[in-house]
């Protein structure tokens, strides 16, 4: 029998059909790593062209009524307003460091009578309760702020808070609970600056770091493992042809077995 009617028979057939599909999850696996990683440099691309600019006006941003173009994510804005201190709300489980934490989000009712939502900031959870010891107060009255844009986060179902905090960013929501303004629910922003400035404040948000991450090995990894299971299909393929055309090592080339030489040493001794 030649090697390609053993392959056509049924059951090496079915093994070729398994090595098949398990190649193309394996390749499927590769190409969502792929775009795994072509979003994280993406992302890291918007970072470097947009964290250092200089900062523009809000409406050349987010014009009103608008998402935050993905593009523009990390955009310097200046606006002018007055915090309103008594709507500030605590982010939950916002770790730093290792450490359990809050984000501050404070509302700044901007001069056009709209609400832009500005995360002031991280502050660690407090040693007696669940909330921080202090909340450093923003400055009171006219503030110049400077914010880098950020988009909305969504709800997590289930995910609940008590009173003064909440779950998550998400800008709808918090539009429901703010009453000095309409909220502007395209993005937020993350404090950078503000004058006149405090002599204390949360914990500033840093840039974030560029890394990849472990995308392309991955991709790389699936790719030989879809091409790894060919080689052992055709391995094992082989094996069996062999064995049915007697091509298996013989004994002389593999040396006496343990029973041969039992033989010989009793043959000796008779």
């Amino acid at each position: 029998m030649s090697i390609l009617r053993l392959a056509a028979s049924r059951r090496w057939l079915g093994w070729l059909a398994f090595t098949t599909l398990f190649a193309v999850v394996c390749v499927a696996l590769a190409q969502w790593q792929w775009a795994r990683r072509l979003e994280a440099v993406a992302d890291i691309r918007v970072v470097a062209e947009n964290w250092d600019a200089a900062p523009v006006a809000l409406t050349d941003v987010l014009p009103e009524g608008e998402a935050l173009d993905p593009e523009r994510e990390w955009t310097p804005v200046v606006v002018v307003g007055e915090y309103v201190l008594d709507e500030q709300l605590l982010v939950r489980n916002r770790p730093l460091g290792g450490r359990p934490g809050f984000e501050v989000l404070t509302p700044l009712a901007l001069d056009d009578g709209r609400v832009l939502i500005v995360d002031r900031g991280w502050l660690p959870t407090g040693s007696q309760q669940d909330s921080p010891d202090a909340l450093p107060a923003p400055p009171r009255g006219r503030v110049e702020v400077i914010v880098r844009l950020k988009p909305g986060e969504p709800t997590l179902p289930g995910r609940g808070a008590p009173s003064g905090q909440v779950a998550t960013i998400h800008l709808p929501s918090l539009a429901q609970l703010v009453e000095s303004g309409a909220v502007i629910t395209g993005a937020y922003g993350l404090l950078a600056e503000e004058d006149p400035a405090t002599v204390e404040r949360p914990v500033a948000a840093t840039r974030p770091v560029a890394d990849e991450g472990p995308h392309l090995s991955y991709t790389f990894q699936w790719y030989l493992f879809a091409l790894l299971g060919f080689v052992g299909y055709g391995w094992a393929l082989r094996q069996e042809w062999r064995g049915l055309h007697g091509l298996e090592p013989t004994a002389s080339r593999r040396g006496p077995s343990d029973a041969d030489e039992e033989d010989a040493l009793l043959d000796g001794l008779r």
